[in-house]
Formats: C-alpha cells, sequence, structure tokens
C-alpha cells in the first residue's frame, strides 16, 4: 500500500490529508448539525429586510426560487453555512466573487482580480477549485488575456446551475432549513393573531 501512495502525485495526498483533517473536525463535534441549526435559528430573529420586509416572510420566500435565495444576504448566509456542512462552499464563494468582480471599474483591478480568482477557484487543482468542464475552464483560461467584467460569465453560469440543480434542493430539505421554515410559519401565525 505504501508503495501505491508513493506513486500518487503529491497534489493528491495533499487533498487527501485535507479532506481527513475536514472529515475528524465533523467525526469530533456531533453537536455541529445542532449548531448548524441553532445558528440559523438566531439568524432569522424579527428583522426587517431593507425593503421593509420581515426576515420570516422572506425566509419563506427563498423556496420559490434559486433567485429569491440568493438575492437575500441571510439566505446567502444560510445557504453558505449549509454548504460547508457538505464541502462544498467554494461554489458559492465563486459564484459571489464573480459577483463582485463585475463591481470592479479599474482596469488594473479588474486584471489582479481575475488572476487571484482564477487560481483560486478555476485553474486545474486550484485550492478551491470548482466543478466545471475542461471546455469551460479553458474559455475561462483565454478570457483572462483580455479580462473584462464579463471573463467568467460562463464558468459563473455553470456553476450556479449546479448549485441550482444539485445543492439547492437538498438546502431546501435540510433540516436546518426545515427549522426555519417552521420558526417563520409559527411567527407568521402568531403575529396573525395577535392583529
Amino acid at each position: 500500500m505504501c508503495r501505491g501512495l508513493a506513486a500518487l502525485p503529491i497534489t493528491c495526498l495533499e487533498r487527501a490529508k485535507d479532506l481527513k483533517t475536514r472529515l475528524g473536525i465533523l467525526l469530533h463535534k456531533p453537536e455541529l448539525g445542532h449548531r448548524i441549526g441553532t445558528s440559523s435559528k438566531l439568524q432569522l430573529g424579527s428583522r426587517r429586510s431593507r425593503q421593509g420586509r420581515d426576515s420570516s416572510q422572506e425566509v419563506l420566500e427563498w423556496r420559490e426560487s434559486f433567485d429569491q435565495l440568493l438575492k437575500s444576504k441571510s439566505g446567502v448566509t444560510a445557504f453558505h453555512t449549509f454548504l460547508k456542512t457538505e464541502f462544498s462552499e467554494e461554489n458559492l464563494d465563486f459564484w459571489l466573487a464573480c459577483e463582485d468582480f463585475k463591481k470592479t471599474r479599474s482596469k488594473t483591478k479588474l486584471a489582479s482580480k481575475a488572476n487571484r480568482i482564477f487560481e483560486e477557484f478555476v485553474q486545474n487543482e486550484a485550492p478551491r477549485e470548482v466543478n466545471i468542464d475542461h471546455e469551460t475552464r479553458e474559455i475561462t483560461r483565454k478570457n483572462l488575456s483580455g479580462a473584462t467584467s464579463a471573463c467568467f460569465n460562463e464558468a459563473q453560469a455553470k456553476t450556479r446551475t449546479l448549485m441550482e440543480k444539485d445543492s439547492y434542493p437538498r438546502f431546501l430539505k435540510s433540516a436546518s432549513y426545515q427549522d426555519m421554515t417552521k420558526q417563520a410559519t409559527s411567527r407568521g401565525v402568531s403575529k396573525r393573531s395577535h392583529t
């Protein structure tokens, strides 16, 4: 067995060690799932969003569409917390980095940010590599030569679709989101009975 491990590229061994560490943390913290649900409840509170809507109404709107979730700051936070439990938060982090990147106006900052995002998320063996196909990766690499605010559009769209079709449905079924919706529903019922 050791002979087989020695033949593996060093990056594979580093990734395996990283995964082992992450899994070890989960094994030693059985309360992790409970804490996640609890923190989500704490975030819900009785705040009002910028549009004046109660946050409990906002929580219920997240199930209407993935766009509704992404429009909500607390929705993005809850979704990110969920993705961490699945070790796939890099997808949302990449999507958010692309959204921030699109707001960059300075050409020099645009080029440096583009390279940083590519190195962190897109290139092969990137530290937080997102799951995109080779063709999209190559298109994105070519787009870096003349970095514009649109150079990550295709990779961002693929990552968004992956989250919407894969992670988002699991988030809606997760215990933490179910707890938030129960809390939001009970808050709505208690408000109506007090009016």
